[in-house]
């Protein structure tokens, strides 16, 4: 009991001196729970509730800045195995063919963006057709692919769902359609029946196979 009271006073000592929970806790070994029910009724002045709130802001951004070096680790380990791996993929027609695709119509991570998935888009339908079978090859399968359309406004959408659930065998229920404003000062020559809208290929859970994808870009310029 005695025991008890001793780590009572240096917890909430330690508390109105502007200590945090996590740092008292590796001090006064007692549940979290417990801490809370002893705080209950220590009042805190601005200033300390000032130091509390300075140092859960200053462990927050150690923590961000933490992650983000380990994702920039992790992102240059998996380019740098990519880039070697480049050398030997090149031998392969379709490989070369889809890295150079990706690399003028995929999504890519920027400094500004990161954590991009794969996305492919493009109006042209073989373009696609080479993009799917050299991800469904060296990526992932079949079944982690989605897709979406992107239609100006007053377009034909049923036109574009069987144009291009027939060109894929895509369920329909599964395509999904989103559409772009119309630009009324701007004239669009992309219009009639033979428009069918930007399609889109995604892959799902893809933001490592998109750094790896950045690497065998660099392995073939490295290489070329």
């Amino acid at each position: 009991m005695i025991k008890k009271v001793e780590l009572n006073r240096k917890a909430v000592m330690l508390r109105k001196k502007g200590v945090t929970y996590s740092a008292i806790l590796e001090k006064v070994p007692v549940a979290k729970s417990t801490l809370a029910l002893w705080f209950k009724e220590v009042h805190l002045s601005t200033p300390q509730q000032q130091r509390i709130t300075k140092k859960r802001l200053e462990a927050g951004l150690r923590g961000g800045l933490a992650k983000r070096n380990q994702r920039i680790q992790k992102s240059l380990h998996i380019e740098n195995l990519a880039v070697q791996e480049a050398n030997e993929l090149m031998k392969d027609p379709l490989w070369l063919a889809g890295v150079l695709l990706y690399w003028a119509e995929g999504s890519k991570e920027k400094s500004w963006r990161t954590g991009e998935i794969i996305h492919f888009s493009n109006m042209d339908p073989e373009m696609h057709r080479i993009f799917i079978k050299w991800a469904t090859k060296y990526l992932c399968s079949k079944a982690d692919l989605y897709y979406e359309i992107y239609l100006h406004e007053n377009s034909d959408v049923k036109g574009a769902r069987d144009f291009w659930s027939k060109k894929f065998q895509i369920n329909q229920k599964v395509l999904k359609v989103y559409f772009k404003k119309d630009n009324k000062k701007n004239f669009r020559k992309n219009t009639g029946q033979s428009y069918f809208g930007v399609f889109r290929v995604g892959i799902r859970k893809s933001i490592d196979l998109n750094r790896k994808i950045a690497g065998w870009v660099k392995g073939v310029v490295k290489c070329l």
